[in-house]
């Protein structure tokens, strides 16, 4: 396969490269640059689009590929170095890595992602916004427990006060979106019938692994960064870690993890299980993440809700 095209993403520019004829050109990153790198990809349909995921510098993009139905997939960056340097191409700069994002593309034979909805690109936006709420809402509590004066303290507390309402009003747009569609509005009943898990928690889970209920265990584990990682060499067996996978979803269901182990049957055993067996807490509770993703998964696959095993 090399009808690829790789995309690198700068915060001003895209420079792309189409393998089938090795062209090179560059747009703009905006409405307008974006308009006519579709109208170039469409000169050639069935062309597979790759490019890093750069955080803010490619939302817009996503969501102009996708509004066109524009088949891409969005790789980590570290992977794509990793291709560079087994290449042996040592140089980066925005020409070189969008032709070799095009050239790992066609090696790697990558799949494109499945369609999503246009209302998780919203939802994205939204939770991104919520999190820097949650950050700045943590450094404003931080900071009000250290100040002694009056007016400062006061200040910090009109600022947290300011900081919940926001959050309040980012929640309920989120949830008012996620019902708006049918499919999303299912599968977040799905996820919160699961014990441990809340409302806030799916849809967090929903946004940051929209392929969840497509993959198999070990994928959900590896984008969740909690598949655990063998280390050894020889006679040396290191300790097993995890790295890694997609860090604000390992985030998110840390809290849901530990309430799953006090009121989930099912990993309150498997939690107790590793502990008794020796296991730190830390592994244990980390393999309860996993499990949580893992039912997550399998629940949605077979559009069902929890329910407690009968025994």
């Amino acid at each position: 396969m090399n009808n690829t095209i790789g995309i690198d993403i700068s915060k001003d520019t895209l420079d792309v490269y189409r393998l089938t004829d090795g062209q090179h050109r560059q747009f703009l990153n905006g409405k307008a640059g974006h308009t006519q790198l579709l109208k170039w990809i469409k000169l050639r349909p069935g062309q597979l689009v790759i490019f890093e995921a750069t955080g803010a510098y490619h939302r817009q993009l996503e969501r102009a590929l996708g509004s066109q139905s524009v088949p891409f997939v969005k790789v980590n960056p570290k992977q794509a170095r990793r291709f560079a340097q087994a290449s042996g191409k040592l140089a980066k700069t925005d020409r070189v890595d969008c032709e070799m994002l095009a050239k790992m593309g066609a090696a790697l034979q990558l799949v494109p992602q499945p369609p999503f909805a246009e209302s998780l690109y919203d939802l994205k936006e939204l939770l991104s916004a919520r999190r820097a709420l949650i950050k700045d809402r943590t450094a404003a509590k931080a900071r009000k427990a250290t100040v002694s004066n009056a007016l400062v303290k006061q200040q910090l507390e009109k600022r947290l006060r300011q900081i919940e309402s926001d959050i309040e009003k980012i929640d309920a747009l989120m949830l008012e979106l996620a019902r708006q569609d049918q499919h999303m509005g299912e599968r977040l009943d799905i996820l919160f019938s699961i014990p441990g898990i809340g409302m806030i928690t799916a849809l967090m889970i929903l946004v940051d692994m929209p392929e969840i209920g497509t993959l198999g265990n070990k994928q959900v584990a590896s984008l969740a960064g909690v598949a655990p990682m063998s280390q050894s060499s020889g006679k040396w067996q290191g300790k097993a870690r995890i790295q890694g996978g997609r860090p604000n979803l390992r985030n998110a269901i840390f809290m849901p993890a530990l309430v799953a182990i006090r009121f989930n049957p099912d990993l309150k055993a498997k939690y107790n299980h590793l502990v008794a067996a020796g296991k730190e807490k830390k592994v244990a509770i980390t393999a309860v993440m996993r499990k949580l993703l893992v039912l997550a998964n399998a629940l949605l696959r077979d559009q069902r809700k929890w329910a407690e095993k009968v025994t």
